[in-house]
């Protein structure tokens, strides 16, 4: 009896032991994100969804995911490009999605992080074309983003990358916080106070076609501002990785139209201090083929994120690759 009981410990032990090993071997990884009625959210689930490959799951040659082996990866809801870089930089999160532009400006300390710089903000892939979106009540409309004076105007949530983008396009037209009603809100609360008549317009940067839009279009209907040939060129101008874009008509059910309008490249960014192999299989895993599927099924702007365009901007926004990630595409033969 004394001796079974022996084994029995000596067993409860090793599992012990097994059980720490594991626990070890498991490496938790945060992608911030961005609101749940945005396009972030869904999508940083899916990059999640498609690196993660947690302790005990079926290998990738065993017809499991084929994620990095002992990874879990959580998608983080946040306020998005702005609060994800800078969680990146002081490592609160591992990773995040943020526009070019505000990528561009927290890495070189201007704009609004004007002596405030990210210089620890690594790329990982370009992922798919924002498109910025000047959402209107039913049947209204605007002459020109002048006509926004005197009005009450989302420019989303404070901090954010859509919001830099916004002030600074804003004011080539005249108009500051001085002379609108400004709103801090994200897209969800945004797209509710145009439902309820409490907001005349708002701005919001995304993939389309966005989830609260959706809602908002087939429940108390919307319109898009159609952005002029000039208001292009001067936010062009003003926000250079802001560049011509069209949200085709159909997009949304009751846009029966074409919007032109500008778009900012969405950016899947890590910190310079993660492991260059962990980046390294992490990129892997983000262009596998369970990973395509994944994307493919998960969300309609899924489709635009590929292997081909996962190094364009890059170079223009001035920020480096991650070595990890950088090594991968070297592989691939896309870096000479």
């Amino acid at each position: 009896m004394g001796f079974i009981k022996k084994i029995t410990a000596t067993a409860l032990a090793c599992s012990m032991v097994t059980g720490v090993a594991h626990a070890q071997d498991m490496t938790f990884f945060r992608i911030g994100t961005g609101g749940a009625g945005g396009t972030y959210f869904p999508i940083g689930g899916i990059i999640a969804n498609a690196i993660s490959n947690p302790p005990g799951s079926r290998a990738c040659d065993a017809g499991g995911n084929c994620g990095v082996p002992g990874l879990v990866a959580m998608a983080q809801s946040t306020n998005a490009s702005a609060h994800n870089v800078n969680a990146i930089q002081t490592g609160q999160m591992e990773a995040g999605l943020s526009g070019a532009a505000t990528l561009h400006f927290a890495y070189h300390g201007t704009e609004k992080f004007e002596g405030n710089a990210k210089p620890d903000l690594r790329v990982i892939a370009n992922l798919y074309p924002e498109d910025l979106h000047l959402v209107l009540p039913e049947g209204q409309n605007l002459a020109s983003l002048g006509d926004l004076k005197g009005q009450r105007v989302g420019i989303a949530q404070a901090g954010s990358g859509t919001q830099i983008a916004v002030e600074l396009i804003l004011g080539d037209h005249g108009i500051n916080r001085d002379n609108i009603d400004e709103a801090e809100l994200n897209n969800s609360q945004s797209a509710e106070r145009i439902a309820d008549g409490q907001l005349d317009a708002y701005f919001y940067a995304a993939g389309t076609p966005v989830a609260a839009m959706i809602q908002l279009d087939n429940t108390k209907g919307m319109e898009l501002h159609n952005w002029s040939a000039e208001e292009i060129k001067m936010a062009n101008t003003t926000v250079p990785y802001y560049i011509p874009s069209k949200i085709p008509a159909g997009t949304y059910q009751g846009i029966d139209y074409d919007v032109n309008t500008v778009a900012v490249s969405g950016m899947l960014v890590t910190n310079a201090n993660q492991p260059e192999e962990l980046i390294y299989e992490i990129t892997k895993a983000m262009w596998s083929d369970t990973a395509r599927k994944l994307l493919d099924n998960g969300h309609p702007k899924g489709r635009a994120i590929t292997l081909e365009t996962a190094l364009e901007g890059v170079e223009g926004i001035g920020v480096p690759l991650h070595p990890g990630a950088e090594r991968f595409y070297r592989e691939m033969g896309m870096i000479k």
